[in-house]
Order: structure tokens, then sequence, then C-alpha cells
């Protein structure tokens, strides 16, 4: 009996980048998705925080999180656990972070900055930006943006003044672990990305930026092949999280990052539902 089975066609190129396309809108909508955060507020000193109940404070020098005092009446659950007094909030820095619940689709949680303050994300479900989110916009996927160049390791603690959107121009020194040199449009240019888990965050803008695509810039996430080569596909160049939500402090492009061509490859605008660009 002769086995006539086949194997199933890998997805072509184009398939595979239409069902990433598919999944990152839905991710953006998720409870914790981009679309969903509506507050970030840093807590130096008891206060309350726009939104939400409670009163919120830092918690002693070299623990984790905030602590937050509510009454039951308050309707706050921290770890499962209603509120109905002063309790610690760990941040997302410590190996169990505490989850918060505030209502059936407002949740919060914790976040460390690196000067060691903490600030409480408010994600609401049910956001303006959620139930107004119309898609968004990408150009068609093109083979012609999956470039390959080389990757050089830089010395250990190598680092690369990055400004945020909202740090009123000052910079942050963020470790750059190798050097990336790629040849686009006929010229050779060397790049900065840093490290974001087990892979490289290229933050970068183009000639396309505040025109067809969002202003700040995009994203690319990459990762150096084992031959010390790396590819970068632009097809796959996402809006950063401040393009969804203006409580998030997206980096901008360093000056060897900020392409003087168009590249026409990757996400370009969040639409709202009657096509308008939910943020420029």
């Amino acid at each position: 009996m002769t086995d006539t089975a086949t194997a199933p066609a890998q997805p072509t190129a184009a398939e595979r980048h239409a069902r990433f396309r598919t999944l990152r809108e839905q991710s953006v909508q998720t409870p914790s998705g981009f679309l969903a955060l509506v507050n970030t507020q840093w807590v130096g000193e008891p206060q309350e925080i726009w939104g939400v109940p409670g009163t919120w404070a830092p918690r002693e020098a070299g623990e984790s999180g905030l602590q937050v005092t509510a009454t039951a009446a308050d309707g706050v659950v921290v770890d499962g656990q209603p509120v109905d007094g002063t309790v610690a909030v760990r941040g997302k820095d410590d190996p169990q972070p505490s989850s918060v619940v505030f209502d059936d689709h407002t949740t919060g949680t914790v976040i460390r900055g690196e000067d060691g303050q903490y600030a409480l994300r408010v994600w609401d479900a049910q956001s303006e930006a959620v139930q107004g989110f119309g898609g968004i916009s990408a150009f068609p996927h093109d083979p012609a943006w999956v470039v390959t160049g080389s990757f050089t390791p830089n010395p250990e603690g190598t680092t690369v003044g990055f400004s945020h959107v909202k740090d009123d121009g000052a910079t942050r020194e963020l470790p750059v672990p190798g050097d990336i040199a790629v040849e686009i449009a006929g010229q050779e240019h060397r790049i900065a990305a840093f490290k974001d888990g087990n892979r490289l965050q290229l933050v970068f803008s183009d000639a396309t930026s505040g025109d067809d695509t969002y202003g700040v810039g995009r994203f690319l996430f990459v990762a150096p092949n084992r031959d010390g080569s790396i590819t970068l596909d632009f097809n796959y160049a996402v809006l950063p999280p401040c393009a969804f939500s203006y409580s998030f402090n997206c980096p901008m492009p360093p000056k060897q990052n900020r392409f003087p061509f168009r590249i026409e490859a990757g996400e370009k605008q969040v639409l709202g539902k009657d096509g308008s660009p939910l943020h420029e």
C-alpha cells in the first residue's frame, strides 16, 4: 500500500505577514492591550489617582511597589482580597507582582521607573480608544524590504542616549549590545538597537514619519543570527505604544536611526472607526 499523504503547504511570507497583522490588531484590543491604558501616574507622596479610588503612596525604601489605603466600599481588590485599610501592591519588578482590580473592566499594575520611583498604570477594557478603534493601517507586504546586515557585539557597558517623548529633551543611557551595519538604498548605515529581553529593539524614523506614518517613529524587533548576520524585515515594523495611548512614554529614534528616505513597509497609523488617525 502506497502512502500518498503529503505534507501541508507551508505558508508564504505574505501569508505569515497577514497572520501577524491579524494577531497584532487583536492584541492591542485586549483588556491589557495598548488601547486600554488610560493613565500612568507616578507616586512620590500620598495622593489620589485619576479615575480610581483609594489613596496611593510609596512603600518603604527597598520595597517593591506602592501601598493603597481604601475602604471596603471603594471596591478595590488586591491579589484577590478586598481592601479595607492599607495594603501593599507589589510592582512588576517583584517576582510576584500584585494584581489590582477596580471593577469588572478596570484593572491596575505598578511599574518601576529608572529612578526607582513607582507608578500605577490603569487599564480600562472599555476605554474610548478601545471602543473607537478601527484598525492599524499598514503598507502592503514587500519582500524588497527584507534587508540583511551584520551585527558586531559592543564592549560590555556600551550605552547610547535615547530621548523619550515626555522627558523634555533629557536622555536616558540605555545598553546597546552591538552595532548593526546595513546597506539600504545604496548607502551603508550603522544603527543602534537596545536590548529587549532576548531580542533587540530598533527605534527608527524615516521620510514617511509624520506623513504616511506616525510622527514619533516606529519599532522593529530583531535578533542576530548565529553567523553574525542580522535580518531586518521592515514589513514587521510596528507602531510604538504611544501611538495607541498618550499614557505611554516612548523612546525617540537616536540620530543614527533617522533614515532620510522612505521605508514603505510595516505599520502606518492607528485608525479610528471613521478611518482617521487616532494620534498624529
